[in-house]
């Protein structure tokens, strides 16, 4: 369907909200990827922009005038990833809600992939291919919509989709959260009573964090998230991974010998070990034992 048919009311649209901020050199091959989608539901994509300085708005302007399916708006007034997809959705026109990164790459049948498996839930998480933008061996993709941190499935924002009442519902994402929002927000929709499944086929390319210190500080800072929504989930049967722990910082211990060779087991230790330091410093803050 034309997906400027979202200026007619009656037409069911959905709406695909990026937050984005610095997102040059990336965002450009994103929109690209999401002005190309191949869906028979009218579609539009909304740009929430929460604070460049770089040229991401100018970026996004540029697609805007040249699509009117393409918008750009100002989200800068709340700082963080949760905030500029909360206005995001405020702008947007749609009954349906997807959420990807400003950095990754959408297949072109991601967004019709996310409407069928709507049909049979209220919240969906898609999958992931970790090679192709990794220059990694191809793999198959996969969701991480496993059991999140002992406690229930949740997708992730970077391939996510859901419906506008159940999102409203709950209040959407929390604001207050810098890094965890996506589980929050599935966690609580679910505790509400919604339906969670996978989208398999809605495929996401994912771009993995460059260099040590950067998968370093990514790893720390969802590994400090964790302890944040078990404190505010435990009450409903949120529960420590010993034994995951356990394994998990043998396998930093059983691979650092490896870590004098170059590779990618670089950067998956570097987010790894972050992820566990992160646990650490995280249970401190919140006072709970969450390692």
């Amino acid at each position: 369907m034309d997906p400027t048919d979202v200026d007619n009311a009656a037409v069911a649209v959905i709406s695909v909200i990026v937050p984005v901020l610095n997102g040059i050199p990336w965002l450009e091959e994103q929109i690209r990827a999401l002005a190309g989608q191949e869906c028979d539901m009218a579609w539009e994509v909304v740009i929430a922009d929460n604070g460049s300085t770089d040229e991401s708005p100018q970026s996004a302007r540029a697609w805007a005038d040249r699509s009117g399916a393409i918008r750009w708006i100002d989200a800068s007034a709340v700082a963080g990833p949760g905030a500029a997809r909360n206005a995001g959705v405020r702008a947007a026109r749609g009954d349906l809600l997807a959420f990807c990164d400003a950095d990754d790459v959408a297949q072109p049948d991601w967004l019709a992939h996310c409407v069928t498996a709507l049909a049979e839930a209220d919240v969906v998480a898609g999958e992931f291919d970790f090679s192709s933008l990794n220059g990694l061996r191809p793999s198959p993709a996969r969701p991480v919509s496993t059991e999140q941190l002992g406690f229930l499935p949740a997708g992730l924002g970077a391939n996510l989709a859901v419906r506008r009442q159940a999102f409203e519902d709950v209040g959407g994402f929390c604001e207050d959260l810098m890094v965890g929002e996506d589980i929050d927000l599935c966690w609580r929709l679910q505790l509400h009573g919604f339906r969670f499944a996978t989208a398999p086929g809605a495929v996401v390319a994912k771009r993995g964090q460059p260099g040590f210190k950067v998968a370093f500080r990514h790893g720390g800072a969802y590994g400090r998230c964790g302890p944040e929504l078990y404190r505010r989930h435990r009450a409903s049967g949120a529960r420590p991974n010993l034994k995951g722990a356990a394994r998990s910082w043998a396998w930093l211990i059983v691979q650092a010998p490896r870590l004098v060779k170059p590779g990618g087991l670089r950067g998956q230790w570097a987010h790894a070990a972050g992820m566990r330091t992160g646990r650490i410093a995280g249970s401190i803050r919140n006072r709970v034992f969450f390692p």
